[in-house]
C-alpha cells in the first residue's frame, strides 16, 4: 500500500527543523499540498499531541503525526519528511526524530491498512539508514519498492 500512496512530491529530504511542531507542520503540508487533507489537518494533527502525548513517535527516530478524519482528511496519504538535524519530540525513549511520516486516512481500515504497510518496510533492516541517506525523493520510492539507491 505505501508504494501505491507515496509520490515524489509527499517527500522532504533533509528539512530543518527547529523543533517538534516545524517537523509536524512540513508533514502536513504536504498531505495539503497534495490535495490529502485540508489546512484544518495540520492543527488536528498538532492538538493530537498536545492532547494525547507523544505515542505518535512510533519508534526509535521515527514520528507518525496525524489527526481524526473529520478534522479534515480527504484521501488516505502519507508523506514522508527526513530531517537535517534530529528533532526532540518529548518521547521518552524514541527521541530524538529523524523521520516524520504524516499519516491521513478517512477511516480507521485505512489508517490500520497505512500504519501495517509503513511499519513492515521500516522494520527491514537498513531501511532507516537508507531513508536518512537519500538525496533525491526517487531514491526513497526505490527503497520502498525493494531496490537499493542509485
Amino acid at each position: 500500500m505505501l508504494e501505491d500512496i507515496l509520490t515524489e512530491t509527499l517527500i522532504d529530504l533533509n528539512f530543518s527543523a527547529n523543533n517538534r511542531e516545524e517537523a509536524m507542520r512540513r508533514s502536513g503540508e504536504l498531505l495539503v499540498e497534495n490535495g490529502f487533507a485540508t489546512t484544518n489537518y495540520i492543527e488536528g494533527m498538532l492538538k493530537n499531541v498536545e492532547e494525547n502525548g507523544t505515542y505518535i513517535v512510533i519508534a526509535p527516530g521515527i514520528a507518525m503525526p496525524h489527526a481524526r478524519p473529520e478534522e479534515g482528511a480527504l484521501a488516505a496519504g502519507i508523506s514522508l519528511v527526513t530531517l537535517r538535524k534530529p528533532v526532540v519530540f518529548g518521547h521518552p525513549k524514541n527521541d530524538p526524530v529523524k523521520i516524520v511520516m504524516g499519516l491521513c486516512a478517512t477511516d480507521q481500515q485505512t489508517h490500520l491498512e497505512a500504519l501495517v504497510s509503513l511499519v513492515d518496510v521500516l522494520s527491514q533492516e537498513g531501511k532507516i539508514e537508507q531513508f536518512l541517506a537519500a538525496e533525491q525523493a526517487k531514491d526513497i520510492l526505490t527503497i520502498i519498492k525493494g531496490g537499493n539507491r542509485k
